[in-house]
C-alpha cells in the first residue's frame, strides 16, 4: 500500500514525463540557438532550485542574487576550470521570527561531458565549508534530447535528501554508518566531512525547454529540498508541492533574469552578472596605433662616425625620450655605443608588459644609427630594474611580420638579470627629484557585517608621491568621507584574543579625515636575482612601523623564495598621527610557484598580528590579459574555538584590469578581497608593493604566456 508521500512523489513525476512529452512535440518547431547552460537560485548551473550536471563556460565569473519565501542568496561562482567550479553564498534569511546571515562555499566537479549516447555527470559538494545550513551531497546527470530539449536526473543528500528520502544505497557499500547524518555545525568554516554523502537520498530532477524565443527557456522541476528549517521550524513560506516552474532570459552578454513559481505557493526571482575574463567587454584596443619597424636597406653603411660627433648620445636620448613619452611611457636611464644600446624605461600605460617593450623595441629601429645591432630593454618598477631584455635589431626587422613572429622573437631574445647601469649611462633629464599628485574620488565598500550587509562611502582621497632617487619614494594618502555609511558600525568585537583587526568598526567609526598611509620607501637590488624593500612610517590603516622584505627571483625561473620582517604598531582608531600602546613583530617566509598552465600557488609560513604562528596557502588562476582570480585560507595556533565564527580566516580575491574593460591603454586594475568574515586570528600586515607582486609581470612563464602582445 502507496503511503501519501509516495502518491505525490508519483503523481509529481508523472505530471513533469507528461509534460516532457508535450514539450518534445513543440521542439519539433524550429529551433532556436541553444541559450547555454542557465543558473538556479543558488548561483550555480542549474534548473530553478535544483542542480544540473553541466558546466558554464570556462573562467566564467558570475554574481548573482535571488529571493523567495523570506530568503535572500547572494552568490559568487566561479568556473576555475572546464570542469572544475566552486562558489560563495551569503544569504539572509528573514521571518517575524527568525533571521540569521549565513556564509557557504560550494565545489562541483564534472566528471564527465556529454557524449552522443551518454549524459554529462557531475558531482557537488553544496555548503561545505560553513554553518550547514544548506549542506547538502549531490550526483547529477543531464542530456540534450533534441537541441532545445534537455533533461535532467539526480539524487542527493542533506537538504537535497530531505523530501520522499529512502535508504542511503552507499550504506550497502561502505557500511551503516552512512545511514547518520548529524546536524547544523557550530562556529562553522570547517570542512564537515563526517556528514558528506550521509543520511537518506533522495532524487531530483526536471526540464529545460529553448522556447523559440531567443535566450528564452523554460524550466520544470522536481525538487528533493524538502525546506523544513523555513517551513516546519520556521514558518518562512507554505510549501506545497515539490514542483516548480519558471522562465529564464539569458541576454547577448550572458547576463540572466529569472522568474519561478516555487513550491506552490512563492514567486522568485533572480538575476546574476556574468563577466568572463577570456571574453573582453570591448574587443578592440582604443590606443594609438604603434611605430612602424623601420628597417635598415641592405646597402646602407653601417658605419661609426657618428660616434665621433659631440653630443650625439645626448640627440639620441632625447629622441627615444620624446618617442616614448609620445607612447605613455617615460625614458628613465640611456647608454649608447657604437653598436649597441641600453634604454631603462618606466612603462607607465601598457597593461601588457611584452607590448610594453615591442614598443620600446619599434621606437629604437626608429631612432638609432645603422651600426647600432643590439638592443637592451630593461623596464623600470618603483626604481628597480626588471630583467634585462637582450635581442638582435636584425631579428626585430626580420620578424615583425613573420608567421609566429612573436614566439620566434621571444626564442631568439635573451632575457637576463638587470645588472648594474652600464658604463656612460645618462638618466633622462629632470626625473629625480620629481613630485606628483592628485586629487580624486574614492569609493569603499564593506561587505557582510550581519548588522549592515553593505557598507559604503562617497569619499575625496589626496595623495601625493616625492621620488628624491631612483628607488627611493615618499609617499601618503588622506582621505575625507563626503557620504556614506562605512562609519555605522554598532558591533561590538567578541573576540577572546588580541584584537587586531576585529576592532574595524571602531577605526571605520572614528576616522574622518585619515591617513591611509604616510611612508618612506626605498627599492634596491642587493644581488643577482635579489630584489630588496624597506618600507616605514604609517603603512596601513592599523598599523605603522618598518617593513622590510628580501626576494629572491631568477628571470627565467617558475619558482621565487621571500622573507619579510616587520615591527609596527597598532595605529590610533581616529587614524591620523597617534598610536595604541600595542606593538609587535611579525613576518613570513614565502615560497611562489608558477604552475606554467596559468595558476599561481603560494605559501606564506610565519607569526601573524595576533602573535600566532602558520601558514598561509593561496591559488591563483591569472590570465594573459591581466585579470586574476583567486582564494586563500590561514591556519594557525589559534584553536578554532578561540578564533571564533568561520573557525579560521579564509577569502577570496579578485583583480580586473581596467584595459579589460575599456579597451584603452592602462595600467590600472581593480582589486577586490572578499572575506566572510573578519577576526583576529591569521592576520596579516597589510603592505604596500611587495616585491612578489612587483616583479610578477616580468619573470619566467608569465612574462612567455604573455609575450604574444609583442607587435602589438
Amino acid at each position: 500500500m502507496l503511503k501519501m508521500s509516495d502518491k505525490t512523489f508519483i503523481s509529481s513525476f508523472g505530471k513533469i514525463f507528461r509534460s516532457a512529452i508535450a514539450l518534445a512535440v513543440v521542439a519539433v518547431l524550429p529551433e532556436p540557438l541553444l541559450a547555454g547552460p542557465t543558473l538556479n537560485s543558488y548561483g550555480v548551473v542549474g534548473l530553478l532550485d535544483m542542480p544540473t550536471a553541466e558546466s558554464a563556460d570556462d573562467a566564467q565569473l558570475s554574481l548573482s542574487g535571488s529571493y523567495f519565501g523570506g530568503t535572500f542568496k547572494n552568490t559568487l561562482t566561479f568556473q576555475i576550470a572546464p570542469r572544475l567550479s566552486g562558489s560563495f553564498r551569503y544569504s539572509i534569511l528573514r521571518s517575524p521570527t527568525y533571521n540569521t546571515w549565513d556564509r557557504s562555499f560550494d565545489i562541483r566537479y564534472q566528471l564527465r561531458y556529454e557524449s552522443r549516447y551518454l549524459p554529462a555527470i557531475a558531482i557537488g559538494l553544496q555548503d561545505f565549508i560553513g554553518t550547514g545550513l544548506y549542506a547538502s551531497e549531490y550526483v547529477a546527470a543531464t542530456k540534450n534530447i533534441t537541441p532545445s530539449l534537455k533533461v535532467t536526473a539526480g539524487m542527493g543528500w542533506g537538504r537535497l535528501g530531505s523530501h520522499n528520502g529512502f535508504t542511503n544505497p552507499l550504506s550497502s557499500i561502505f557500511g551503516p554508518a552512512f545511514n547518520t547524518r548529524t546536524g547544523v555545525v557550530g562556529l562553522g568554516g570547517t570542512p564537515t566531512f563526517g556528514n558528506w554523502f550521509r543520511g537518506p537520498a533522495a532524487f531530483f530532477g526536471g526540464v529545460e525547454w529553448q522556447t523559440p524565443m531567443r535566450g528564452l527557456t523554460f524550466k520544470a522541476e522536481y525538487s528533493s529540498d524538502a525546506y523544513t528549517l523555513e517551513t516546519v521550524t520556521h514558518s518562512f513560506f507554505t510549501r506545497r508541492t515539490p514542483l516548480n516552474f519558471g522562465l529564464n532570459y539569458r541576454f547577448r552578454n550572458g547576463n540572466q533574469v529569472a522568474v519561478n513559481y516555487m513550491y506552490g505557493s512563492q514567486i522568485g526571482i533572480s538575476g546574476s552578472l556574468v563577466l568572463n575574463p577570456l571574453k573582453p567587454q570591448v574587443r578592440n584596443s582604443v590606443g594609438p596605433a604603434p611605430l612602424a619597424i623601420l628597417s635598415r636597406p641592405d646597402d646602407q653603411p653601417r658605419t661609426t662616425g657618428w660616434t665621433a660627433q659631440q653630443g650625439g648620445a645626448g640627440i639620441l636620448r632625447q629622441n627615444v625620450a620624446k618617442l616614448l613619452a609620445a607612447d605613455g611611457q617615460q625614458l628613465e636611464a640611456f647608454a649608447v655605443s657604437a653598436t649597441s644600446v641600453e634604454v631603462r624605461y618606466r612603462n607607465q600605460q601598457h597593461e601588457n608588459v611584452a607590448q610594453s617593450i615591442g614598443r620600446v623595441a619599434r621606437i629604437l629601429t626608429n631612432t638609432m644609427p645603422a651600426s647600432v645591432e643590439y638592443f637592451v630593454i630593461v623596464p623600470v618598477e618603483n626604481g628597480l630594474p626588471m630583467a634585462a631584455f637582450h635581442m638582435s635589431r636584425s631579428d626585430v626587422e626580420e620578424l615583425e611580420n613573420a608567421p609566429n613572429g612573436a614566439a620566434e622573437l621571444l626564442a631568439r631574445t635573451d632575457i637576463r638579470d638587470a645588472g648594474a647601469l652600464p658604463e656612460g649611462t645618462a638618466f633622462a633629464y629632470g626625473l629625480y627629484p620629481k613630485f606628483s599628485w592628485a586629487l580624486e574620488p574614492a569609493f569603499l565598500v564593506s561587505f557582510f557585517d550581519p548588522d549592515n550587509p553593505l557598507r559604503f562611502d562617497l569619499a575625496a582621497r589626496l595623495r601625493a608621491s616625492y621620488e628624491a632617487r631612483p628607488g627611493l619614494i615618499l609617499s601618503g594618502s588622506a582621505r575625507k568621507r563626503i557620504f556614506g555609511t562605512l562609519n555605522t558600525v554598532t558591533r561590538v568585537s567578541n573576540s577572546t584574543i588580541r584584537h587586531v583587526r576585529s576592532d574595524y568598526g571602531l577605526y571605520d567609526n572614528a576616522g574622518d579625515p585619515v591617513i591611509e598611509h604616510l611612508t618612506a620607501e626605498l627599492f634596491f637590488k642587493p644581488g643577482k636575482n635579489l630584489y630588496g624593500r624597506v618600507s616605514a612610517g604609517y603603512l596601513e590603516q592599523m598599523y605603522g612601523g618598518v617593513s622590510a622584505e628580501v626576494l629572491w627571483r631568477p628571470v627565467n625561473s617558475n619558482f621565487a623564495l621571500g622573507a619579510e620582517l616587520n615591527y609596527v604598531k597598532q595605529r590610533a582608531f581616529d587614524q591620523l598621527l597617534g598610536f595604541q600602546s600595542y606593538e609587535v613583530m611579525t613576518g613570513h617566509f614565502s615560497g611562489y610557484w608558477n604552475m606554467q598552465n596559468g595558476f599561481q600557488a603560494q605559501v606564506d609560513v610565519g607569526r601573524y598580528l595576533a602573535g600566532d604562528y602558520g601558514a598561509t596557502f593561496a591559488l591563483d588562476r591569472a590570465f594573459n590579459n591581466g585579470w586574476k582570480v583567486g582564494a586563500f585560507f590561514t591556519l594557525t595556533n589559534v584553536p578554532f574555538s578561540s578564533f571564533g565564527e568561520g573557525s579560521f580566516d579564509k577569502g577570496i580575491r579578485i583583480t580586473i584590469p581596467v584595459a579589460w574593460a575599456t579597451g584603452k591603454p592602462t595600467k590600472d586594475v581593480r582589486q577586490l578581497e572578499l572575506k566572510p568574515i573578519t577576526r583576529d586570528g591569521g592576520a596579516r600586515l597589510s603592505v604596500r608593493n611587495r616585491l612578489y607582486e612587483v616583479t610578477s609581470e616580468y619573470h619566467g612563464d608569465r612574462l612567455k604566456r604573455r609575450w604574444g602582445r609583442f607587435w602589438r
